[in-house]
């Protein structure tokens, strides 16, 4: 399971230590990709945030420096969106596979599938794996 901070002040302190102001906007977006079960498009977050009265220019520009504070991963899964996910303090900052269903773009997260010793050394000749990712039929799908 993740080791996320999950309170308010541990919230605004994980966005102040990596170099970022707390703003109300920012520990909202972070709090709800901490709460979420799989990578977010921006959309979905800007139409979480859009009731707080966050704009999707702001929702966008948070994630974006959020990502590039070490906060949150952003990923391209294929299709040509962006998504975003919380990252932890537990390890969970490794890249983990994600699995996509081609049918419903439903996105879900593979966290304890990992490659095994002998993957990753015929892998490393071409160099370092940052991504996995599987497509196909979920369950609901199929």
């Amino acid at each position: 399971m993740n080791s996320i901070p999950n309170s308010r002040a541990e919230t605004q302190k994980s966005i102040r230590d990596a170099g970022l102001r707390a703003t109300p906007a920012r520990l909202a977006t972070l709090e709800f990709l901490r709460q979420a079960t799989s990578p977010l498009t921006h959309a979905a977050v800007a139409e979480h945030l859009a009731p707080l009265g966050v704009d999707k220019a702001t929702a966008f520009r948070n994630l974006n420096d959020m990502t590039e504070a070490g906060l949150l991963r952003r990923t391209e899964l294929g299709d040509h969106v962006w998504r975003f996910e919380a990252i932890g303090d537990d390890g969970h900052a490794d890249a983990h596979p994600h699995f996509l269903c081609v049918d419903c773009g439903t996105v879900s997260c593979l966290e304890d599938v990992k490659l095994t010793t002998g993957s990753q050394r015929n892998t490393a000749q071409f160099g370092e794996i940052t991504e996995i990712l599987l497509r196909g039929h979920c369950n609901d799908c199929r």
